[in-house]
């Protein structure tokens, strides 16, 4: 039944729409943190629909709250009053951190994304860009053009005159070898010196923990160091929280907290667990730069009123659950786990993140050179033994990613890493050449 669903996928859908495993899975349910596939197997969700089931899967509040939304209507577009969206906007732009907060929705990070660009390009009357090496913003014709990752980009073609500073990879690189301090004054000399040899650009934009480079990241402050410069040149931050929102990293509601002694990004985006799978993006600025547009826009589907509908639940059991301090608690325990069980396995060169957004590079052992088969490798063994990963990485795909629901138990947490612990130690015994 699957492998007749794989003819008909390859039959109709694009060569590049990639499939994660040799045979691939079609998941047909889920509860709490786990799901289950076509042929029944039960799978503890390490991935989260690529970090979008933020709280659980099949959360019966949210699943509530959509069901009684679908029963009154599902979709009017923004030409119309909407109350879910409203409230929604009022407590995102609480939750933001930006003064004079607007809020505008979208159906994902890349069109959140896109817009971003949008208001920083025109209040600044620039189409230069600031991004960061390693980084990954979306899939649109503009995203792309900002994406410091080769592998998701796929035309150096764009809109954008994009210039890419260091800083979002701590453990590689020109500066790998310095201290934080140090490594974050080179990040900046290395800023400053690339806004001599340019026109003045729109912003920066950052992931404040890289997303599908692996969930590598900076020393905490370092785009607090970078706002410095970039304020005396009246030039915009973009922090992309698609991914880091929400709490995901346990010790902040948001990644930019981790930068924030020069206060909030100027704009900043969010998607993923919002709506617990439901399509939601959105954009948070500050009002002046919100309403620099001058010409007419709505949004069809961004803000429809079921997805709001979901948003507003999963955020309200988020909050009341304090799943950014279980993130804290248990991403903790689990990344201590991680690396005693990479400390003992050749070819794991790092055990990195936070919270409960954690990455394992593996590279060949004894080298520096990353080792993609053995991350597909790793990700296989992970499946058989009842356990979903994800991969990623600017070093040609060799990253473990793991993110689970927000809800985590230490149970499944302890469980998670038994099974990645033997499909790391069982890769490298048949294939010694591999992590």
């Amino acid at each position: 039944m699957t492998r007749d669903l794989l003819g008909r996928h390859r039959s109709v859908l694009p060569d590049w729409l990639a499939l994660y495993y040799e045979d691939p899975l079609e998941i047909t349910h889920g509860e709490g943190r786990h799901v289950w596939d076509a042929e029944g197997n039960r799978y503890l969700d390490f991935f989260g629909g690529i970090l979008t089931t933020m709280t659980a899967h099949a959360l019966p509040e949210v699943t509530k709250a959509v069901a009684e939304q679908a029963g009154r209507i599902i979709h009017s577009s923004t030409l119309y009053l909407n109350r879910p969206m409203v409230e929604l906007a009022e407590r995102v732009a609480k939750l933001s951190g930006i003064p004079d907060a607007r809020v505008f929705f979208t159906t994902s990070g890349t069109e959140a994304n896109d817009t971003a660009l949008m208001l920083a390009t025109t209040y600044r009357r620039s189409n230069t860009v600031l991004a960061m090496r390693n980084s990954y913003h979306g899939r649109s014709f503009s995203a792309v053009g900002i994406t410091g990752n080769r592998g998701w980009s796929p035309t150096s073609l764009s809109p954008l005159q994009t210039l890419y500073v260091h800083g979002g990879v701590r453990t590689r690189g020109p500066y790998a070898d310095l201290g934080d301090d140090d490594f974050i004054a080179a990040c900046v000399d290395d800023l400053k010196d690339l806004l001599g040899h340019t026109r003045p650009p729109a912003a920066l934009i950052a992931e404040p923990v890289q997303g599908v480079g692996g969930f590598t990241s900076p020393p905490d402050g370092l785009f607090a160091a970078f706002r410095d410069v970039l304020h005396e040149r009246g030039i915009l931050w973009i922090a992309d929280e698609v991914q880091t929102g929400w709490g995901r990293t346990g010790d902040h509601f948001w990644g930019w907290q981790a930068h924030a002694e020069n206060g909030p990004p100027d704009i900043l985006t969010f998607a993923k667990g919002i709506g617990n799978g439901m399509s939601i993006g959105g954009v948070v600025a500050r009002a002046e730069i919100m309403n620099c547009l001058d010409a007419n826009s709505i949004s069809t589907f961004g803000g429809t009123q079921i997805t709001m509908a979901a948003g507003l639940a999963n955020l309200t059991y988020l909050l009341e659950h304090d799943l950014q301090g279980n993130a804290r608690r248990v991403g903790g325990l689990l990344i201590e786990r991680l690396r005693a069980a990479g400390a003992q396995t050749p070819g794991v060169r790092e055990v990195r993140g936070r919270g409960l957004m954690l990455g394992i590079e593996l590279v060949r052992p004894g080298t520096d050179e990353a080792d993609p088969d053995a991350a597909a490798a790793v990700l296989e063994a992970a499946r058989a033994g009842g356990l979903l990963l994800g991969k990623g990485g600017g070093h040609n795909t060799s990253a473990l990613r793991i993110a689970p629901p927000l809800s985590l138990t230490v149970a499944e947490a302890e469980e998670g890493a038994e099974i990645l612990e033997d499909a790391l130690r069982s890769i490298h015994q048949q294939h010694p050449g591999k992590a």
